[in-house]
């Protein structure tokens, strides 16, 4: 346990995603680094804009999907009309089977979109993840913090001290972990980094007043994550909330301006993206109309809740949900473009002949399988006079069983069959 890193996300899905995208942010880092360009807001930016460009294939996909829900959506409704009221069985199966032609005609699935959102969104929140905790994830970041971390762990009482910033109270259970409290080293180390990577400019201060002798390190500790944390005269580790509080007390009423723009930019660009989207239209399908529906309502809410989360979060987030609204929104308009440009009518005529020839040969299958299920029935039901051998009936009932085996698809009726026949015959040997 002692090489632990618990300053990176350790959620079962999320986690393995974020150390992922660490190794990308790391890598930006470096790259900057090499350049003498020491910035957290231009690497979130880049770190952004990749991640997006990564994602614009399912983005493609969804807003592809929307167009061709548009034009089957007539005829998803004239099904539902035709069976109104209509709750037997045969009618629901009937209506059922009508709509998934449709849904094969035009080449799409009936979660549609719903899909595209459900793999970006582990994606996306794992970024997050990556972002609100750097040094985490980047080690020349997390070095920075040496080794006045180390100093500061030696002096006595300084983890109840740190308990006490602003952005502390989120790593309460990591001071009462067992790891911590019996004095695991690593443990001890990320947890106080993960508060100070947190810890506003009044909390720095804070503690050059509590531990005096500690003052050199502190101010070379702050010189070094300015570098970092500088992005257009800004510390991003403040939230706008701070800054603009800060700035008033010491008189820097440009910095006022700056902090003020970032949870403005960031509701302005998320209306942007939100404006530029496709609206799905009613669907028929009760699953994707009701996450339409919810996605349409977030989307109305967005930009309101952008610029309370920018004003309170540290600036650094703030940056990535502009970047990120705004790269959104380059890549809407470029899809858009492309996507009005195809011929959705060849596309529906390929994707008809393609449904046709699955169809076609789905028959072809199944009216297999029958033969050979008959073949297999004579072969058990073989009468007493006929000149065929026990020896002969059985190579023939074997020959029928391998070819289920061989063919059988795992969830089909074939397959069903073999476990029943496995079954019954496992038990007659008994």
């Amino acid at each position: 346990m002692s090489n632990i890193l618990l300053t990176q996300y350790q959620g079962m899905f999320i986690g393995p995603i974020a150390k992922i995208l660490g190794y990308l942010m790391e890598g930006i880092f470096y790259v900057l680094d090499l350049i003498n360009i020491h910035n957290s807001g231009l690497s979130i930016i880049l770190f952004t804009v990749v991640i997006y460009l990564c994602l614009t294939p399912l983005t493609y996909k969804q807003q592809k999907f929307s167009k061709l829900q548009a034009k089957m959506s007539p005829e998803i409704q004239a099904i539902q009309a035709k069976y109104k009221n209509k709750k037997d069985q045969d009618s629901v199966m009937a209506m059922n089977q009508e709509t998934q032609a449709v849904y094969a005609k035009y080449g799409v699935s009936a979660s549609g979109s719903c899909v595209q959102l459900l793999i970006q969104m582990p994606i996306l929140l794992s970024l997050y993840r990556v972002i609100y905790a750097i040094p985490a994830y980047v080690a020349s970041v997390k070095e920075v913090f040496f080794p006045f971390v180390d100093k500061l762990i030696a002096q006595k009482g300084s983890a109840e001290f740190i308990q006490n910033f602003s952005n502390a109270g989120m790593y309460a259970k990591q001071f009462e972990n067992e790891n911590f409290i019996s004095g695991v080293t690593s443990y001890i180390q990320n947890t106080y980094i993960d508060v100070l990577n947190r810890a506003s400019t009044a909390d720095w201060l804070s503690l050059k007043a509590e531990y005096p002798s500690l003052t050199t390190e502190i101010d070379a500790t702050m010189a070094s994550l300015g570098k970092y944390n500088n992005f257009l005269g800004l510390n991003i580790a403040n939230s706008p909330s701070f800054i603009i509080k800060d700035a008033f007390s010491n008189g820097s009423y440009l910095l006022v301006v700056g902090a003020i723009l970032i949870p403005f930019l960031a509701a302005a660009t998320q209306w942007i993206n939100t404006k530029l989207m496709p609206t799905q239209t009613n669907s028929g399908n009760e699953q994707a109309d009701q996450m339409a529906a919810q996605m349409k309502m977030m989307n109305t809410f967005m930009p309101i809740m952008s610029a309370v989360f920018c004003f309170t979060l540290p600036a650094g987030m703030g940056i990535y949900w502009i970047a990120g609204a705004v790269i959104r929104s380059i890549q809407q308009i470029v899809l858009n473009k492309h996507i009005d440009k195809m011929d959705f009518d060849e596309i529906i005529e390929k994707n008809k002949d393609k449904a046709a020839r699955k169809i076609e040969k789905n028959k072809i299958q199944t009216e297999r399988m029958q033969q050979y299920a008959n073949v297999n029935t004579r072969n058990i039901n073989v009468n007493k006079t006929s000149n065929i051998s026990e020896k002969e009936r059985e190579a023939a009932l074997k020959k029928a069983n391998e070819y289920y085996s061989k063919n059988a698809k795992p969830g089909s009726m074939a397959a069903k069959a073999n476990m029943v026949r496995e079954y019954n015959e496992k038990n007659n040997r008994k």
